[in-house]
């Protein structure tokens, strides 16, 4: 699980003084905590899904937060939010290719627009990019 490979890279980075990837990996795993919490009180456990989802959004905050250094001309920090980028990518799995996105809508029986996203949704959250399913899926 995505969540324990966290918390084992929180005490490595404990253990080896690195400020750095603490940082980031706090803000992680306090994320983590909060949805893990939402989902006891909805009576369900917490995914992997759910922690890629964290980590996807994290890493789309990052990357707002170092264009608008760029834009401030602050390059220390696009420095460090690159090297904090980078450490969450580490932990996001392979997302699929176009290729093997329509290898998995020609196997559906149903390839209606609404059939083909529900089954991706359901099957393949974190993964793949719905926006790229669905260009795929009006390629064919």
């Amino acid at each position: 699980m995505i969540y324990q490979q966290l918390k084992e890279a929180n005490v490595a980075a404990l253990k080896n003084h690195d400020a750095n990837a603490r940082a980031i990996l706090s803000v992680l795993l306090n994320k983590i905590k909060l949805v893990e919490i939402e989902k006891r009180t909805e009576n369900a456990d917490l995914t992997d899904a759910d922690v890629v989802a964290v980590l996807q959004k994290t890493l789309k905050e990052l990357d707002e937060e170092k264009q608008a250094f760029e834009r401030a001309g602050r390059t220390e920090n696009v420095q460090a939010l690159n090297a904090q980028i980078a450490f969450v990518s580490a932990y996001l799995p392979k997302m699929m290719t176009d290729e093997e996105i329509k290898a998995e809508i020609l196997a559906l029986s149903d390839k209606s627009v609404p059939s083909v996203m529900k089954h991706f949704k359901a099957n393949f959250a974190g993964k793949c990019d719905m926006r790229r399913v669905q260009e795929v899926l009006k390629s064919l």
